[in-house]
């Protein structure tokens, strides 16, 4: 384990060990949440990397059915697209034990984000924030969440005073349109998890940690360098 500024850093041998370890660590996140105050709330992040560990935490014993679970971001996709968040989660995640958690999806079923964002905003204005867990991810841009390189909404969603909880996001290198969490929405949690693989992303997460060259203008580098909460890396090669 190592550390540098915010950011704390777990790594592992394989992934099958990390995503065990973040499952362990989240599930006593939310049985702790609900033990104080008899309900928690999960963030989750969609892609590749979370599969494993969505299938260690979906068997957990506690108690899911006050346990309520939303995306950090979405593609604007109905769950019946392959390339849905919401899909993927329901698949992996909300199976076995995980069953009883009620899932709040981003997408709404509009024509667009622009077009379902009140209803978006509306959902997570109505979960019992802060979070008690959020998990992101990190693509090979420099990107996480929604956050993309020439986002349309970029510098709104990462502008640390914003008051958006969540935003449209157009960007040349995230195909569909998004719905994500803002920076200051993503940040209002008691635990901030970041889950990678690969030696590219390893090295691409240290130089943006540190701000070199282009890594500084990398989206993920707002999370890592901001103080409202520790970020806890997880990864795997």
């Amino acid at each position: 384990m190592t550390a540098q500024l915010n950011v704390t850093t777990h790594s592992f041998t394989d992934c099958q060990a990390q995503a065990v370890a973040l499952a362990e660590r989240v599930a006593v996140r939310l049985r702790a949440a609900l033990i104080e105050r008899g309900r928690a709330v999960l963030a989750v992040s969609g892609g590749s990397t979370p599969k494993e560990f969505f299938a260690r935490l979906s068997h957990a014993a506690l108690d899911w059915a006050n346990v309520q679970v939303t995306l950090v971001d979405e593609r604007w996709v109905p769950d019946s697209d392959e390339r849905s968040n919401a899909r993927l989660v329901k698949s992996l995640l909300l199976q076995h034990a995980a069953s009883a958690a009620q899932f709040v999806p981003l997408y709404t079923g509009a024509p667009t984000p622009e077009q379902g964002l009140a209803e978006a905003d509306a959902r997570i204005d109505a979960l019992p924030l802060p979070f008690d867990a959020v998990i992101l991810g990190m693509g090979d841009d420099g990107h996480t969440a929604s956050f993309f390189p020439g986002g349309d909404h970029l510098a709104e969603a990462l502008d640390p005073d914003g008051r958006a909880r969540v935003l449209p996001m157009r960007a040349p290198a995230a195909g569909e349109p998004r719905i994500t969490l803002s920076l200051p929405t993503v940040l209002e949690t008691r635990a901030l998890y970041l889950l990678v693989s690969g030696e590219k992303k390893r090295d691409l997460l240290a130089d943006a940690r540190l701000g070199l060259d282009t890594a500084r203008n990398y989206p993920v580098r707002a999370v890592l360098t901001q103080q409202r909460v520790p970020v806890a890396v997880y990864w795997c090669p």
